[in-house]
């Protein structure tokens, strides 16, 4: 059965086994850098699916109840199957002081019932001796409104999967911790491996993201550093009709694989959620009945392999549950012939672990980014044998209806949006430094063949660290510590927020006219603004550069990557690719990153995947709804124009050949149209 598959990136990395190794107390490279800032009060730790932040945080925990005289230790996890990711640990046989124990009455994840009797049992334990509780979100939102917040004075209060916080008052999470951080008298551990939002609200007011301290542990580190999986593929393929139909294009069934099928209220749900499961079961093979003990259906291939397919989608408890429970029976962790295909909905997905995953695919697309990524995450455990893993989308095509038509090219962007997020957080970190006469080369980073060369702008690359240093001509450095902090940590953030504008992809994407400096200046510019708009203009600036630089250098290397994917790229080909963007052009200037469309990449792999006429039902519909300047976007505009006539004595032309120069020019005569019309109103 031939498959098709179209990456719209395939990272290969060194699989040097130094993320799987552990020091002698036990831990591993991430849970290490976490110990070591066990005694700060606020901690986030931003690390991947499958990193062990819930081990580094038992470790933290135990230190924090035994050392720095906390009481209790409070659990929060979003829902109550991610509960078990905090069972019982016997931390001390593989070198640790302590064993990790929660009594069986405070994991209240396992306990029956509804959120009324756990919050009398939050009482109780509050009231106790005991250390440790485990407990949805749900029930400590409804403690913290029984109990008052100074009821949690002295203790430690950890939120796993903390992106589903947010500064918005109406999350009460998020008010609950916004007046914990407040008081000041208990200590917090966030932790998350997607620190942002689908919705785009931030998770963290700036004031209280400030007096947490981060831990990072890249996709990257983790990835190079797995023993087996080397190399990443991630694509969406689009199709016409039935979903069904079209599965098994994309669907190796000799891969271990987990399906989500649509929502039933999306648009490529045929409604019949149990008719869906039935056709594919019946496109895989020949029923052969179910597994007694397992639940498992079982279906034999014509090569006579016999699948034995998980159904998650089955509305009958019983027997989802029987399925469920056999999916996380411990015994069978490692035994990569317990199940070969998971058929889920909703569930599978945030927390979910099966190691031996090859192929995450996802038909429709999904709610948010954050659930994108985390689907993504079930495909990127590392098992022996198992050297690659891929994440596909299958999403419709435009069809003729304008109402679908919209929906439809909502979901591509969506799609291409999530894409273009998850190859940012696959590369390595980039470090851009300012090119002056003092540059210098340094200590342990690679420059390629000739090495440093000071007449130039260099590019260098830290394996060991898993970062490249790059220098740019005209680059802003920023003042602030905060903005520092930003351009070291938090640039993913920016770009998401970025990509998560709708308008800027539909222009990058399909307006032939669009200037690139009207994305990475004014757009990514006001981005910036409204997302951190205590930092000066000098520090907004910098921000605004070091992401712009980010996006477009990953996207510049993509070239050299893109393929039929049928051959995995050597575990230097990104490297390669950033080098030889830097030698494509006469000088790396931060003018000429500005001049770089973020999208254009991303459009070429579109191409591939989507037919033409449906490529120019999509353009028309975004050229139908395209907006003229705005009063905001003019305003900055004119404030580039204004710098433009300090660097070149004078004003933007509306003549001029150049697209930039006349687009500022534009924006001129857009506020003195303005000022003009108000004059005589």
């Amino acid at each position: 059965m031939s498959t098709k598959f179209v990456p719209s990136v395939s990272v290969s990395y060194p699989a040097n086994g130094s993320s799987t190794k552990s020091n002698e107390l036990g831990m591993r490279t991430m849970q290490e850098r976490a110990y070591e800032k066990r005694g700060e009060q606020y901690l986030l730790i931003k690390s991947p699916p499958a990193s062990g932040k819930s081990r580094a945080l038992m470790f933290i925990a135990l230190d924090k109840l035994h050392n720095q005289g906390l009481k209790q230790a409070i659990i929060v996890v979003p829902e109550k199957s991610i509960g078990s990711s905090f069972a019982d640990e016997p931390l001390s046989k593989f070198g640790f002081w302590a064993d990790w124990t929660v009594a069986p009455r405070w994991n209240l994840c396992n306990s029956p019932g509804g959120d009324s009797g756990k919050v009398g049992a939050v009482g109780k334990f509050l009231e106790g001796d005991d250390q440790i509780l485990v407990c949805t979100h749900a029930t400590f939102r409804f403690a913290v409104d029984k109990f008052g917040i100074e009821a949690f004075d002295d203790r430690l209060i950890a939120v796993d999967e903390f992106h589903h916080v947010s500064a918005n008052p109406d999350n009460k999470l998020g008010a609950h911790l916004g007046t914990l951080i407040a008081r000041d008298k208990a200590h917090v551990v966030a932790m998350t491996g997607s620190y942002f939002r689908g919705d785009t609200e931030a998770v963290l007011s700036p004031e209280d993201e400030a007096r947490f301290d981060t831990v990072k542990y890249t996709y990257y580190e983790q990835l190079s550093g797995y023993t087996y999986l080397k190399t990443l593929d991630i694509g969406y393929f689009f199709y016409s009709g039935s979903y069904a139909d079209e599965l098994l294009k994309v669907l190796d069934p000799t891969e271990k694989t987990i399906l989500h099928i649509p929502n039933v209220n999306s648009r490529e749900s045929t409604k019949d959620k149990h008719r869906e499961v039935e056709h594919i079961i019946d496109a895989l093979g020949d029923w052969q009945g179910t597994d007694p003990a397992t639940g498992f259906q079982l279906v034999k291939r014509p090569d006579g392999k016999v699948l034995r397919i998980a159904d998650l989608v089955d509305d009958d408890p019983a027997k989802r549950d029987k399925v469920s429970a056999s999916l996380k029976d411990p015994s069978q962790k490692n035994n990569r012939d317990h199940v070969d295909i998971i058929i889920a909905l909703g569930m599978a997905k945030e927390g979910f672990d099966w190691i031996w995953c090859e192929h995450a695919l996802t038909v429709g697309y999904r709610s948010s980014l954050t659930e994108i990524v985390q689907i993504i995450g079930r495909a990127t455990r590392d098992a022996k044998g198992k050297i690659r893993a891929r994440f596909t989308n299958l999403i419709a095509e435009p069809d003729a209806s304008e109402e679908a038509v919209r929906e439809a090219v909502n979901d591509t962007l969506k799609a291409i949006a999530a894409s273009l997020l998850m190859e940012q957080v696959l590369t390595p970190k980039f470090e851009f430094k300012p090119k002056t006469p003092a540059s210098t080369a340094q200590d342990g980073v690679d420059y390629g063949e000739n090495g440093y060369d000071d007449s130039k702008c260099n590019v260098g690359f830290n394996e060991e660290k898993g970062t490249f240093q790059i220098e740019i001509k005209g680059l802003t450095q920023p003042k602030s510590p905060e903005a520092n902090r930003i351009c070291e940590n938090d640039l993913n953030e920016v770009i998401t927020t970025f990509l998560q504008d709708k308008n800027a992809i539909e222009r990058g994407l399909f307006d032939e006219e669009m200037v690139p400096e009207e994305l990475t200046q004014v757009k990514m510019g006001k981005i910036v603004r409204d997302k951190y708009p205590e930092l000066d203009e000098v520090d907004q600036e910098a921000v605004r550069q070091h992401a712009i630089a980010a996006m477009n250098f990953t996207q510049q290397a993509k070239k050299t990557l893109s393929g039929d994917g049928t051959d995995a790229p050597s575990n230097t080909a990104f490297v390669d690719g950033v080098r030889q963007f830097a030698m494509s052009v006469k000088e790396l200037d931060i003018d000429l990153i500005d001049r770089i469309n973020p999208f254009s990449e991303a459009y070429a792999i579109l191409a591939k995947t989507m037919s033409e006429q449906s490529l120019k039902e999509v353009a028309a519909v975004i050229e139908a709804k395209k907006i003229k300047l705005s009063p905001e976007e003019a305003r900055d505009l004119a404030k580039r124009a204004v710098k433009f006539k300090q660097e070149r004595g004078r004003l933007p032309s509306l003549t001029s050949t150049d697209a930039w120069e006349k687009r500022m020019a534009e924006g001129v005569a857009f506020l003195t149209r303005m000022k003009q019309e108000a004059m005589i109103g």
